[in-house]
């Protein structure tokens, strides 16, 4: 297999003489949609600041592919409601060109917002802005922490979607991979490769249909996941970024059945 974008090996993080995380070895290729999981406290925050260089483990080695570059999606961004910033502004302050920004906002959906306000975004529109600054310097990794914070259950959907056609529309040899955090398997069973389901330690990872089956997944999620773990969701028409249904020219009309 080609080398690892980033690898962590045997990271081990203390705070109060408390273990949070123990032992954690994880590994990202090119290409690659890797999803994190497991309960709150697990770790997985921690984790990602570790990976992203924010954060020296208490033990344990992080390598980096030479000259990666890496796209951060947080988990929440909070904006002073008096704070006059436009999503154009707030992504200009990358320093990209206003073009750069356009593209960004078209790939993820919302170049109708560049001039809003960021306090006038709906909760889809917000996590696909801040999706948007994660693409502008062309990361070989992206990496997002719950990038479907406050989004309804179809908006959901629709992100994940859409990080998964980023992932595939990479225009070089090398497509770009994600390092994804979520609580929810079932909602990114279609999303991702790899699982790591982490509570402090590695409990186990894999494929997502086998990671629903592992026992360890099961006492940390309950029993349900075999209900959950496939969300499909067939339809006829396509939602906007704000959940609303939009006319599809396969819809059938209101009088037919």
């Amino acid at each position: 297999m080609n080398q690892p974008l980033i690898e962590l090996s045997n990271i081990w993080m203390k705070f109060q003489n408390r273990d949070v995380l123990t032992g954690i070895n994880l590994q990202v290729h090119s290409g690659e949609i890797v999803t994190l999981i497991g309960p709150n406290g697990a770790g997985k925050t921690t984790l990602v600041r570790i990976a992203l260089g924010l954060q020296e483990p208490s033990s344990g080695q992080r390598l980096i592919r030479k000259g990666l570059r890496i796209g951060y999606m947080p988990q929440k961004l909070h904006v002073n409601d008096t704070m006059p910033l436009t999503v154009n502004r707030f992504l200009r302050l990358t320093g990209c060109r206003l073009t750069a920004v356009n593209d960004a906002l078209s790939r993820t959906g919302v170049a109708h917002v560049l001039q809003s306000p960021l306090q006038s975004l709906s909760g889809g529109e917000l996590q696909r802005v801040l999706l948007a600054r994660a693409l502008l310097h062309k990361p070989h990794l992206l990496v997002l922490d719950e990038p479907v914070q406050g989004v309804d259950v179809t908006g959901q959907k629709e992100l994940y979607q859409l990080i998964t056609d980023i992932r595939n529309e990479s225009k070089n040899q090398e497509s770009c991979a994600v390092l994804m955090v979520s609580h929810d398997l079932h909602l990114v069973m279609a999303s991702t490769d790899k699982v790591v389901c982490i509570n402090q330690h590695v409990c186990c990872s894999g494929h997502p249909h086998q990671v629903k089956k592992h026992p360890a997944y099961l006492r940390l999620f309950g029993g349900e996941s075999d209900e959950l773990a496939i969300y499909t969701h067939h339809h006829d028409h396509h939602h906007g970024v704000d959940g609303h249904v939009l006319e599809s020219q396969n819809a059938p009309s209101k009088g037919s059945q």
